[in-house]
């Protein structure tokens, strides 16, 4: 079967959904563009900020695609083969993710921007809220451990082309530094000297296309810490993630998302470019069998493998945490909220694309995943007559742009959960919170850390597993909140559709957190070296459970209140 066939189609699938299901849930949340929102009626210049929604979407886009939808389809495809996982992306995508972060972004604005764990404390209790804050921090901690090590690698590691050439980790450094800052020359430059947007596109874009050419001639090298040039890397990115999260919006997270927008536009348009052109046939099993050596059993293993493309919880946060203070009118919820979300779904189509062509058992199908992605980016600008070289540092950099954008919105996030559940006002708590939320991700970057066999791994591979529960956990608790707000404000229909996926994605990650604490367990008695995934399953799960019993206390206790959402500019 030709891969194109397969693009193509799902391509058509994720413009019906959006077309119709998106347009089904703008009618049942009433979405109306002369409400008033947050980002008008309490704009300040730093997070609120009323955004065109082309300019939000692909700051949004950035923000929660990271390298989720790369990493866990092409994991969850060579384990299982890439049909369980294309199904799972199309299904999830349109019906559970798309749909949770609508609804996350139209909650929040609904209740003053306010965070998902806001609304859990309006609709259902103060203990509530600081369960689900506790549960969303170290969801956020998980993140940042998991993005910040393996970006730290792919500067570090050097990948070889098939001419005996190579593409140094160092140069894919050096154009992750120029494109930072280029993306706050562009906000400084939009900002005092009043840049439009369109004249600002014109300059800065060629010059991130400059940046990755330029970037392989400069490599970064800096000194091992502890024997690891990771490491170094690990904490020089923390330290940008603490600066960057207490930056205005204006300076860096839109510009700079902006811009990443643009490199995922770019892989989407070279992809589909490549895959009609020279996409071949598909190569690679579509099914493998429903256990992995690897992995374990497809249920539930692939819901959690394959979190962003399909749902995450993390975007909820994000939707609540950022989005919401910048949406100019409700209508533009359907765009960026549930349209970011497909668009998402897309970037992990293209990951598949990039294992159909492999052949099983061969040596590039055994690599890392973002080289496995690399390499196929390469593949699809090849028929533009690009260098390979050039190609394969586009694809690198724009793995670790994915991975940047997510990271310094993970540490805002954070930073914003700390000053809300402590109260923690002005520049100063803005510091306090920012760096109380990188320790833990330091803590563990300085920790050797050892699998369950022992074995000495990175800290990427040790929490991936953990942050995919816990994310898609967070995807379930979140729609909790979100039901149990819909259900008390009289939206019935709108309520069962947020309902039902949440009751899949509980089972299946609940599922999951108990046989990473179950095989923790049994291991207890050999006295090994132990990791920490078991003793976080069961904190997880002990969170999840009584934020459950919160939610039926408040529906059993609480009457339906008025379901009108706020002010208008029109009277009527």
């Amino acid at each position: 079967m030709p891969v194109v066939a397969v693009f193509l189609a799902a391509i058509a699938i994720f413009v019906l959904a959006f077309l119709s299901y998106g347009r089904l849930l703008a009618r049942l949340f009433d979405l109306d563009a002369t409400r008033l929102v947050p980002a008008a009626t309490r704009e300040d210049g730093e997070d609120f900020v009323p955004t065109r929604p082309a300019y939000l979407l692909g700051q949004h886009f950035s923000a929660i695609t990271a390298a989720g939808p790369i990493v866990g389809p092409i994991v969850a495809a060579i384990a299982f083969g890439w049909l369980p996982a294309l199904l799972w992306v199309l299904v999830g995508a349109i019906f559970i993710g798309a749909m949770h972060d609508f609804s996350a972004l139209i909650g929040s604005v609904r209740h003053q921007a306010r965070s998902v764990a806001e609304i859990v404390r309006e609709h259902m209790s103060q203990r509530a809220f600081i369960l689900f804050h506790s549960f969303v921090w170290l969801a956020l901690v998980y993140v940042i451990v998991a993005f910040t090590d393996i970006t730290a690698r792919a500067f570090v590691d050097t990948l070889a082309l098939p001419d005996g050439r190579a593409v140094a980790g160092g140069g894919v450094a050096a154009s992750s530094a120029l494109y930072l800052g280029l993306g706050l020359l562009m906000g400084l430059a939009m900002r005092w000297l009043r840049l439009p947007l369109g004249l600002a596109t014109l300059i800065f874009l060629p010059l991130v296309g400059l940046a990755i050419w330029y970037g392989q001639r400069i490599p970064f090298t800096l000194p091992a810490i502890g024997g690891s040039a990771t490491r170094t890397w690990d904490y020089v990115i923390l330290a940008y993630c603490g600066l960057a999260s207490v930056l205005p919006v204006w300076a860096l997270l839109q510009p700079r998302g902006y811009l990443g927008g643009f490199f995922l536009y770019a892989v989407l348009g070279v992809a589909l470019v490549g895959i009609l052109i020279g996409g071949g046939s598909i190569q690679y099993p579509a099914f493998l069998g429903f256990t992995s050596d690897k992995l374990g059993p497809l249920f539930p293993v692939l819901f959690i493998t394959v979190a962003c493309g399909a749902c995450s919880g993390f975007h909820g946060i994000v939707c609540s945490g950022t989005t919401s203070k910048q949406l100019a009118r409700e209508t533009d919820a359907h765009l960026v909220g549930y349209g970011g979300m497909l668009l998402e779904g897309v970037v992990a189509i293209v990951s598949l694309v990039t294992v159909m062509m492999l052949v099983h058992g061969s040596p590039e199908a055994a690599s890392d995943p973002n080289a496995i992605y690399a390499r196929g980016v390469g593949n699809f600008l090849r028929v533009f007559g690009v260098d390979p070289s050039f190609a394969v540092a586009f694809g690198l950099l724009a793995f670790t742009t994915f991975v940047y954008d997510t990271l310094d919105v993970a540490t805002r996030l954070g930073r914003y959960m700390l000053q809300e559940l402590f109260g923690l006002k002005g520049r100063r708590g803005a510091w306090i919170a920012t760096l109380a939320t990188l320790f833990l991700p330091a803590l563990f970057m300085s920790a050797t850390l050892h699998d369950a066999r022992g074995n000495v791994v990175p800290a990427w591979r040790i929490f991936w597993t953990i942050f995919g529960s816990s994310n898609q956990l967070l995807a379930a608790l979140t729609l909790l909140g979100l039901a149990v707000w819909l259900l008390r404000t009289g939206r019935r229909v709108a309520a069962w559709l947020v309902a039902l996926p949440m009751l899949f994605m509980m089972t299946m990650t609940v599922w999951s957190l108990l046989r990473l604490a179950g095989d923790w367990i049994h291991r207890l008695p050999s006295g090994g070296r132990l990791d920490p995934v078991g003793p976080v399953a069961i904190v997880l799960l002990g969170l999840a459970g009584l934020l459950i019993v919160e939610a039926a206390r408040a529906l059993a206790s609480a009457p339906a209140r008025d379901r009108t959402p706020g002010p208008s500019r029109v009277s009527t």
